[in-house]
């Protein structure tokens, strides 16, 4: 069978979490191919609701393998705990798999992201000061420390030595802060070995057997289209690939072995963090959107920054991953609006441009080009077919379709695991 992709086709926050649990029920795996801890995944199950953050959305259906791949930077404290907090609900979370080859996020990654981003001021770039950028940053330096270091001390304390060794001059002389210890970093991290140790393996290998065997494996990112460190609004990015191409290096899947690739969509637009932000309103109706929406970092615990849709970028995700479907959600919320803008376009110096400007400075300058659509007040959470839908929302969700240049899958109406609908299947 081949893999299929599930991302966020805007700057994250999209819904991925519901998306993906609702396919966690057909597919045998689902893979966090990126990011960290950074990222979060809200997933209501009946009168349950559940805030994932490193967790692959997957370790709630029962029947499916959660994997965190070799993409992924890993915080073991954090690890540890959201497993806790799983198990302690009940949740069976012993089918977890986690790559040899993820990378580690230390307490020196987080010092150094906090300090970092408050030396910037004005600069910030909106981090959440989890150690997720420094962290990947050491792994392309190539003096990262990976899970399987765990499982030998001389090698662990070699590549601890070897990071602080400049990181502590920069804490001290630059910064002002304490050393940090490397005993205490080897030693802390040397009693998460025992921890996690059934939980690590070849990850890689047993991915690509599965799929030869013809099994089912859903590949989900952490962040959205808009984030990702080469095809986002850079710098305001995260400091991973969340597009389609990362999930292959983040897996080890070839990608000629993915045949679906599903962008998720909100009804409107919302961003976390610093950066431009085209349709971002300063308004009531930005305001409602965020109060009804319920737009608060899961993660984060930031509010959202809300703004209309934005078609262009939603091309823009289309083209750059390739996607094939889009699944729309929180169409729900846009209910008891008169009228809808969608910007479909930008104007930049006086000039209508349709596609996503590649240049940074044109990007702090587009302003929205709208159109008005005709809104709806019908209550739509109970409709399960697309027939179901108030004859405005039908149009809403078609023009959408058509600016955005992949066909809609799905239906997002609520907020629950069976308040979707699916128009054709993903599987």
């Amino acid at each position: 069978m081949p893999a299929l992709v599930l991302l966020g086709a805007q700057w994250g926050d999209e819904g991925k979490g519901k998306a993906t649990d609702l396919l966690g029920g057909s597919v045998d795996y689902v893979v966090r191919y990126q990011g960290g801890n950074n990222a979060g995944h809200t997933v209501v199950v009946g009168d349950q609701k559940y805030a994932l953050h490193l967790l692959p959305s997957g370790i709630l259906s029962p029947g499916c393998t959660p994997v965190i791949g070799n993409g992924v930077v890993v915080d073991p404290a954090v690890l540890l705990s959201e497993l806790s907090g799983l198990n302690e609900r009940g949740v069976d979370t012993s089918k977890l798999l986690i790559s040899g080859n993820a990378h580690l996020i230390t307490p020196y990654h987080q010092t150094l992201d906090k300090v970092t981003e408050r030396f910037l001021g004005k600069r910030k770039i909106g981090t959440t000061g989890r150690g997720i950028g420094p962290a990947y940053a050491d792994k392309i330096n190539r003096v990262g420390i990976r899970v399987q270091d765990l499982f030998d001390e001389s090698i662990l304390r070699q590549k601890v030595e070897a990071a602080l060794h400049d990181k502590n001059q920069v804490l001290i002389k630059i910064f002002n802060r304490r050393a940090i210890s490397i005993d205490q970093v080897v030693e802390e991290y040397l009693a998460y070995a025992e921890q996690i140790k059934d939980y690590v393996a070849d990850t890689t290998l047993l991915l690509n057997t599965a799929l030869d065997e013809g099994k089912v494996v859903l590949l989900e990112g952490g962040q959205g289209t808009l984030l990702d460190v080469d095809h986002g609004t850079y710098p305001f990015v995260t400091s991973s690939n969340p597009t389609a191409g990362g999930a292959c290096t983040g897996s080890g899947i070839g990608p000629t072995k993915i045949n679906r690739v599903i962008g998720i969509l909100k009804a409107y637009t919302t961003r976390v963090g610093a950066g431009p932000f085209p349709t971002e309103l300063f308004d009531a109706d930005g305001e409602a959107l965020r109060r009804i929406g319920g737009e608060r970092g899961v993660t984060t615990g930031r509010d959202r920054r809300c703004g209309w849709f934005d078609a262009v970028i939603a091309r823009y995700a289309t083209r750059v991953n390739g996607l094939t479907d889009f699944f729309l959600t929180k169409l729900d919320v846009l209910t008891g609006w008169e009228q809808i803008p969608v910007c479909v376009a930008y104007e930049i110096d006086g000039k209508r441009v349709e596609e996503l400007p590649f240049s940074q400075t044109d990007f702090h300058h587009a302003k929205p080009v709208y159109e008005t659509l005709p809104g709806w007040s019908e209550d739509i959470s109970k409709a399960k077919t697309f027939s179901d839908l108030p004859k405005n929302a039908q149009a809403y969700v078609k023009a959408l379709e058509e600016m955005s240049g992949a066909p809609i899958s799905a239906i997002g109406v609520g907020p629950g695991r069976t308040e979707t609908i699916e128009i054709n299947s993903f599987l």
